[in-house]
């Protein structure tokens, strides 16, 4: 299943990243990685001092600046909004923290029908500093370096909702989805909607594609998936795909949910660094491009080592109908930013020729 690395007039216009998601790969490959904005960078540990980051989300102006400190230092293809899954759950009243070196931490779990009832609908009103932000990022990027919106699928936001915070083994979260099937089905159904709305604020504020998160489905039989999840994630997309802008669906550990997950509706399915991308365009067929996959793992090692195996990414990537380059999940806190940089160029720069050699 390769693909023709050369560019087609129909692209030629088109932002690399855009074209890739609609498998029209021009003659650049696009790379952008999750995590860009923040995490790593001293810039952005410079301009988020004493802020905590619920309170960063919120503020359009440093929303922006963060956003913008990965394309100006890495020459990435897109601008992925900074932010956090759990941000529209705050905005529809659920007490929660963000709690350094644990992650979200629910102060009242949701484990019964009066739980559920405390969770409302979300007013586009209440999420207008994203929409800001993202209005500012459209005006400073321009054409060629689309923003990326992104939410957390229904699983993963109820998965948080249920546990009360992370979990090693999501069990409450499966016992109440196969014990009380009713009530996970109007949780989950009420937390499509929310992801839905969130998204569908930063596409009318400009971002011209999405990434739906499932970062923790890879929890689940497949079998549980396509009865008790897929459905609500496909409910997401198609509102995504009624409002004209393509989307990824990403999750950690989800190789033998790839086919289903992609049968729930994106344009683009990103894999983890467990399955190389041409097996995972194998398992999803030929209507979806891919997007990864290169282990965060591997950033500390030597460079040519690491060169060798973004090449080995490029190489697999081209047998399929569109790809972007990307890792296999978030950047590491502890990355060394140059390392990002070098990543970029020889995506940038092998990337046609390498395609071209998997073409022949």
């Amino acid at each position: 299943m390769s693909v023709d690395p050369s560019p087609s007039s129909a692209v030629s216009n088109v932002p690399p990243l855009l074209a890739a998601a609609a498998r029209q790969q021009g003659d650049r490959l696009p790379v952008w990685f999750m995590r860009q904005a923040g995490r790593a960078l001293p810039e952005y540990h410079r301009a988020r001092d004493g802020v905590g980051m619920l309170e960063a989300c919120a503020r359009p102006d440093l929303v922006t600046e963060i956003t913008l400190q990965p394309v100006r230092r890495y020459g990435v293809d897109g601008a992925v909004v900074y932010s956090d899954i759990v941000v529209p759950l705050r905005a529809v009243g659920v007490d929660l923290d963000l709690v350094p070196g644990t992650g979200p931490v629910i102060a009242d779990p949701i484990r019964d029908r009066a739980g559920l009832d405390r969770l409302r609908p979300l007013d586009p009103a209440s999420v207008d500093f994203i929409a800001e932000a993202i209005r500012q990022l459209v005006a400073e990027l321009g054409e060629q370096t689309p923003v990326i919106g992104f939410a957390g699928a229904p699983f993963t936001l109820a998965s948080y909702l249920v546990e009360g915070g992370p979990s090693r083994d999501y069990a409450r979260t499966k016992a109440l989805m196969l014990a009380d099937p009713q009530l996970w089905d109007d949780l989950c159904s009420r937390l499509a909607d929310i992801a839905a709305e969130f998204l569908a604020v930063q596409i009318g504020a400009g971002a011209r594609i999405v990434q739906l998160f499932d970062s923790w489905a890879g929890s689940l039989a497949p079998a549980d998936y396509r009865q008790q999840v897929q459905p609500h994630s496909a409910r997401v997309l198609s509102r995504v795909r009624e409002l004209g802008v393509p989307s990824i669906h990403f999750g950690v550990g989800t190789g033998e949910l790839l086919p289903a997950m992609a049968e729930a509706g994106p344009d683009v399915v990103g894999a983890d660094w467990r399955v190389p991308l041409a097996e995972a365009s194998r398992r999803i067929g030929p209507d979806h491009a891919v997007q990864g996959n290169l282990d965060p793992a591997l950033l500390t090692a030597p460079w040519p080592v690491l060169a060798d195996r973004v090449r080995d990414v490029i190489r697999s990537g081209a047998q399929a109908p569109g790809h972007i380059f990307n890792l296999g999940h978030g950047v590491p806190p502890t990355t060394d930013p140059d390392v990002l940089t070098r990543i970029v160029e020889l995506v940038h720069t092998e990337g046609p020729a390498l395609r071209a050699e998997v073409a022949r």
